[in-house]
């Protein structure tokens, strides 16, 4: 799926997004600035936190609290190798069916990811539009994420 967008679209493309999405992780893959975070942040409170949603570029991993379960969002742009990313527990995270994870940067943590992800790329298309690409394993089962995470209740 590709789409084309501005900022003033955003709410309509997180629908289509999660509409779409059959993993809880999702990766995102984008040059600085592109808006990665702004698209994460849309998804956050699509799938119902409240919480306010910042960039964790200092901290590596934000929580956020959802009615579809917890969220995680992982900015690995500073991890300097695999071995920083075990050693604060990134695999626990991984092994947790309940969970969403969003994981900007995922190119710096790629031996330790699954095969059962969506990614998303987005690119500038001009100075207010970007594209994005969601690509999935299509091995999955066909229902959407956030479709599978209402039956787990």
């Amino acid at each position: 799926m590709e789409i084309d967008y501005n900022i003033t679209e955003l709410e309509s493309v997180i629908t289509r997004l999660l509409e779409q999405i059959n993993s809880k992780i999702v990766l995102f893959h984008g040059n600085m600035g592109v808006g990665k975070t702004t698209l994460i942040k849309a998804m956050v409170h699509a799938l119902g936190s409240t919480d306010d949603v910042t960039s964790p570029t200092f901290s590596i991993v934000n929580e956020y609290e959802s009615p579809n379960g917890a969220i995680f969002h992982f900015d690995m742009y500073r991890i300097e190798d695999e071995m920083e990313a075990l050693n604060f527990g990134f695999e626990d995270y991984l092994n947790s069916d309940t969970n969403w994870l969003f994981i900007e940067w995922p190119e710096n943590v790629s031996n330790l990811l699954p095969d059962n992800v969506s990614e998303i790329t987005i690119t500038d298309k001009n100075k207010i539009s970007r594209t994005l690409k969601l690509s999935q394993n299509e091995l999955l089962t066909q229902k959407p994420a956030y479709e599978l995470c209402k039956m787990q209740k």
